[in-house]
């Protein structure tokens, strides 16, 4: 008898099952290197602060300590500790871990990372699926899977993968209102715009950009008239944003003086007040919900424009600027070769007209794009972990090649592709912080970038198995990072910029190149000696002879 549409064939459900497998088996091998990582990378500089900013929010309601970073993705990391009596100490304006041990400490919370990895697969795989097929999106997370820039930051206790997440969720749950402006998927837009904005501050641009997107965008058209704007429903969308944002600071409300060219803010819980100067006379007073959000923000724009940071960038120094080729020149160094080869052929069969891009898949660009125009004016360049938001979309992008390619010998071309670029990856494993790509040697990759870029402090687990194989000598370490090393189990005689060692002298790559030191070459008297080794891409062991001068 004929089947109707409505029967369900008897295999349906086995083959469900196994169109799963694929996906299935791409996240676990994504998980079993981040497992890998987790256990042979010691904590990295920002995530003792991280870590024990959301033991403050958990124990305290304390929002104001190191307001460098909103609170949500770092109470997500501290989350496994909030009922512990785990604690860390302060030290020269840092944090570590005083009990129990940091990989402890590691082992605790990054895995509430993986998850958050994990998550942005499995929306990467259902995104491009919609856009795409099936097939482009195995394609596309096969690339995820073996990506260290995403392996890395989904691996430490820090927020740039959380961010990372957001930014991409913020843009698809905005196409996922377009197709069904319900008052759920309002609310969900909502929500997923204020968690961005409480999980980097960088965000802000992008959820300003998605309301006004909200204002305009009809499910089949763009409204340019005012008189045919989504009036309620951006208003709508603002207001759970707003409070979203409140309730990530447990809905505090500070009263906030302005008198004499002062401003006094008083905040809940045991932070205490904060007094600034400022070029307002008026004398007024008000209250202000999720005030530490806005002096957060206000910090950092602080740091951008008029603080500076330490930047280092191919051999040079720079107290306060960045460059605007930056971003550009670090993403062409450390994004996997075969992702930005991909993404030139995806470059040429556009212009060629080979590939026709879904209007939506447009509509979510302009996500990037705006993201990478401010990361290319800001002054804080430390690390290609700024711009990670942009290598999310551009994988998803890069689903569209598979649609594109035509015949047997394009596909196996694709799959060659796909191993080339987990070999690529795996070169450095499971050191995947430190990733360049096939043309940079490690031994001259702290000439191009450093920081976050390559040592990141995350070398000491490394250098304690250096030790145990080389008992007899004593360490001369010159270390960056915010971890003592005795709390590894290392032994060790600091070694000063000022200073000079004989025996085993061991540099962390940022040290080397000078990045955060009053005087750049401090330790470039080195290189003149035989260099032993380095450990985990980040650390230089260098010989110095007894009668070195």
């Amino acid at each position: 008898m004929r089947q109707t549409t409505n029967e369900v064939p008897e295999n349906a459900a086995p083959q469900s099952r196994v169109r799963f497998l694929v996906p299935a088996l791409l996240c676990l091998l994504f998980a079993a290197q981040c497992a890998w990582f987790i256990g042979t990378q010691s904590l990295t500089n920002d995530e003792p602060e991280h870590i024990s900013a959301g033991l403050e929010a958990w124990r305290y309601g304390e929002f104001k300590a190191w307001d460098a970073h909103p609170p949500l993705a770092r109470m997500w990391l501290a989350a496994p500790l909030a009922l512990t009596d785990w604690a860390y100490s302060e030290y020269r304006g840092g944090v570590q871990p005083a009990r129990p041990s940091p990989e402890e400490w590691a082992w605790r919370t990054r895995p509430m990372n993986v998850l958050l990895g994990l998550f942005l697969a499995v929306l990467l795989w259902t995104t491009a699926r919609n856009l795409f097929s099936e097939a482009a999106a195995n394609f596309a997370l096969a690339l995820f899977a073996f990506s260290p820039p995403l392996i890395a930051h989904f691996s430490l206790s820090g927020n740039d993968g959380a961010g990372a997440l957001l930014i991409f969720a913020s843009a698809v749950q905005l196409l996922r209102w377009r197709r069904n402006p319900s008052r759920t998927q309002k609310a969900l837009l909502g929500i997923v715009l204020g968690a961005s904005l409480v999980t980097k501050f960088y965000s802000a641009p992008l959820v300003a950009m998605a309301v006004v997107l909200v204002l305009l965008l009809k499910p089949e058209k763009i409204a340019w008239r005012p008189g045919e704007w989504n009036w309620a429903k951006a208003c709508g969308v603002t207001g759970v944003v707003l409070l979203t944002v409140w309730a990530a600071y447990f809905f505090h409300i500070s009263r906030v003086t302005f008198r004499d060219g002062v401003v006094t803010a008083a905040f809940p819980a045991r932070t205490p007040s904060l007094t600034e100067k400022v070029p307002v006379q008026a004398n007024f007073t008000f209250f202000l919900p999720a005030c530490e959000f806005f002096t957060g923000v206000g910090n950092q724009v602080h740091h951008n424009w008029v603080r500076g940071h330490n930047n280092f960038f191919l051999g040079e120094v720079s107290h306060f600027r960045g460059w605007k080729l930056y971003f550009p020149v670090a993403v062409l160094l450390k994004w996997p070769t075969m992702v930005l080869l991909l993404t030139l052929a995806a470059l040429a069969l556009t212009l060629r007209g080979k590939i026709r891009w879904p209007k939506e898949f447009l509509l979510l660009c302009l996500f990037p794009a705006l993201f990478l125009f401010f990361a290319i004016g800001s002054n804080i360049n430390i690390g290609e972990r700024y711009v990670l938001p942009v290598y999310v979309f551009l994988l998803l992008g890069l689903a569209g090649v598979w649609t594109a390619a035509r015949g047997r010998t394009a596909k196996i071309a694709l799959l060659v592709a796909l191993a080339l670029n987990a070999a690529d990856g795996l070169r450095y494993a499971p050191d995947y912080l430190s990733h360049f790509n096939i043309f940079v040697r490690p031994t001259e990759s702290w000439r191009l970038l450093t920081d976050s870029s390559l040592d990141w402090g995350q070398g000491l687990l490394a250098l304690r198995e250096y030790q145990a194989a080389h008992p007899d000598e004593t360490l001369h370490l010159a270390y960056f990072g915010p971890v003592d090393p005795v709390l590894y189990g290392i032994r060790y005689v600091p070694l000063g910029e000022n200073e000079r060692a004989t025996g085993t002298v061991i540099v962390s790559a940022t040290h080397l190149s000078g990045q955060l030191l009053k005087d750049p070459g401090a330790y470039h008297w080195l290189l003149q000696y035989p260099r032993k080794a380095i450990l985990n891409h980040s650390l230089h062991v260098f010989e110095v002879p007894a009668d070195a001068r």
